[in-house]
């Protein structure tokens, strides 16, 4: 379980401007075993920048997070070894195959060699990677790259996963096939957090929705939650007029 408290953070103005920029403003929500929670926004409404703080990153201003009740400030390493995290950038090591680049996270991770190739067995079959698992990661499609970025993060088996976007610039098969990947890790009791400003997807994934915009959480509930407080019939509709519509239309 994930539980954001009261999360601040703010960032130097650009040019001239001495005033601070703020990027994430009192954001709270709880991410629990066993679901989906899909964090919902426009591009810059501070959805990254919340995953940072979770995922140890970045260091909020105020306020906590607490990964399956340790405070992350406290013990980050604790954390970090409980989480599986896929972050906005998918650098995989180029002169590597996708089986040396999981290894080499799993040995990160502290772990035998043979706990790694299982994983990695595990892995590779979930994320249908069999074809490409002993090739050289330089030339790797977008859908590639991800899936080898997945692996590597889940390699240590984490109860907690954070991922930003996973689907940005995938094919339909490949993002139909990730989509069922994280339904699994779901029944498997994990706790799932990703970002999306996708509306089909978070409809489609999601137990729970935190709906982000300029920095604050400005809903937060189940997809029938979200439609009946607004009184709209979809989704996206119920997101624009949460968010407001001149920002919603640029999402």
């Amino acid at each position: 379980m994930i539980i954001a408290e009261h999360l601040r953070k703010t960032f130097p103005g650009r040019g001239k401007s001495k005033e601070r920029v703020v990027a994430v403003d009192d954001v709270g929500f709880e991410a629990r075993d066993g679901e989906i929670t899909g964090l919902l926004g426009p591009n810059g409404a501070g959805k990254t920048t919340t995953l940072r703080m979770l995922y140890t990153l970045m260091r909020p201003e105020s306020g906590r997070v607490l990964v399956d009740g340790r405070d992350v400030a406290a013990d980050p390493e604790a954390a970090r070894r409980a989480l599986g995290v896929l972050p906005d950038a998918r650098g995989v090591y180029k002169r590597l195959t996708a089986r040396e680049n999981i290894r080499y996270f799993g040995e990160l991770h502290g772990m035998s060699p043979a706990v790694i190739a299982e994983r990695t067995r595990v892995l590779a079959e979930a994320l249908q990677m069999e074809d490409f698992l002993d090739r050289q990661t330089e030339g790797f499609s977008q859908g590639q790259r991800t899936k080898t970025a997945i692996a590597r993060a889940l390699v240590h088996d984490p109860r907690n996963v954070i991922l930003d976007e996973p689907t940005n610039g995938l094919d339909v098969m490949t993002t139909r096939g990730l989509r069922d990947f994280l339904r699994e890790l779901r029944s498997e009791g994990r706790c799932v957090i990703f970002s999306s400003h996708i509306m089909q997807e978070v409809a489609a994934l999601c137990d729970r929705i935190v709906v982000i915009a300029q920095g604050r959480v400005v809903a937060d509930g189940s997809a029938d939650a979200l439609r009946a407080q607004t009184g709209r019939d979809n989704l996206e509709d119920a997101f624009v007029q949460l968010i407001g519509t001149e920002e919603g239309l640029q999402a």
